[in-house]
């Protein structure tokens, strides 16, 4: 049980969370703050068996790669320690389960959660080919939040296409932290990742895609007349990513992981200034 539960990373919840932020932020802004304990039930369950499935077909994809990665040639594929076709059985049943959840959602729902399986599915894919494979992860990890809005038939808007495109911006930044980790082993094996595609600017690079990510935040407050509480939080996360540049300025390796696992926090920020915004307005 241990290893299967290693394989979906569940003793790893960071990437629940980071997956969960986003949804979340659209999800409350999509009904101003009051969602249904359905819907809370159903896109919190979703996160979690989406982003089990999507570990599962990920390790299933790069167990070669994996087994040549110091950080990931114990993983479980990597090691031969579970069979292959295990991992398909634990990978249907997930998509199975993430499936009976989108059911109680409307058909528009239905339709955008494939656009979201197929992004989670084919994303170990393009780190054999795209320079920027943590573009494409904030895609996947952004589809929550337009299928939020279409499960309350509410029309995808400029606030829409704004939180996404900040969750975008927000995935290349904490995964690129993630990927200085790896970036000798990726150069050894031949897998692309934005931490080697932007050179010596690594750390510019991280911190533009932290201030779009806050352009477009503070963009959706002027859009959705936020008030004091969200413009608080969002004070916080700049401070917050300000610490985060002292804690990766000479792009240690150790450093850099502790920066990506602290994102957590950020999203958690962001969050609560929605929350808390409608909390004091309703």
């Amino acid at each position: 049980m241990h290893l299967y539960i290693h394989l979906m990373r569940l003793d790893k919840p960071i990437g629940i969370f980071l997956l969960l932020w986003p949804t979340l932020w659209g999800l409350f802004i999509a009904v101003h703050g009051n969602p249904s304990i359905q819907h809370l039930t159903i896109f919190i369950l979703g996160t979690v068996l989406m982003r089990s499935a999507g570990c599962v077909a990920n390790d299933i994809l790069d167990r070669k790669f994996d087994s040549h990665v110091a950080r990931t040639k114990l993983r479980p594929l990597a090691n031969q320690s579970i069979p292959v076709k295990n991992a398909f059985f634990l990978l249907i049943t997930l998509l199975l389960g993430a499936l009976i959840c989108v059911l109680f959602l409307n058909h528009k729902a239905f339709y955008f959660s494939l656009v979201a399986l197929f992004l989670a599915l084919s994303y170990p894919l393009t780190k054999r080919f795209f320079v920027m494979p943590q573009a494409y992860l904030g895609l996947s990890f952004g589809m929550g939040i337009p299928i939020a809005f279409v499960a309350n038939d509410i029309s995808l808007s400029i606030t829409t296409w704004l939180l996404f495109l900040a969750n975008v911006f927000w995935a290349i930044a904490y995964d690129t932290l993630y990927a200085v980790t790896d970036k000798n082993d990726d150069l050894k094996i031949g897998i692309r990742s934005s931490a080697i595609w932007f050179g010596a600017y690594v750390k510019e690079a991280i911190m533009f895609c932290y201030a779009c990510m806050m352009g477009c935040l503070i963009w959706v407050g002027q859009l959705e007349n936020f008030g004091w509480p969200f413009y608080g939080f969002i004070g916080l996360s700049l401070i917050f990513i300000g610490l985060l540049y002292r804690q990766i300025r000479t792009l240690n390796p150790k450093a850099c992981s502790d920066a990506f696992l602290s994102n957590n926090y950020l999203g958690g920020f962001v969050f609560l200034g929605v929350f808390f915004h409608y909390l004091h307005v309703n």
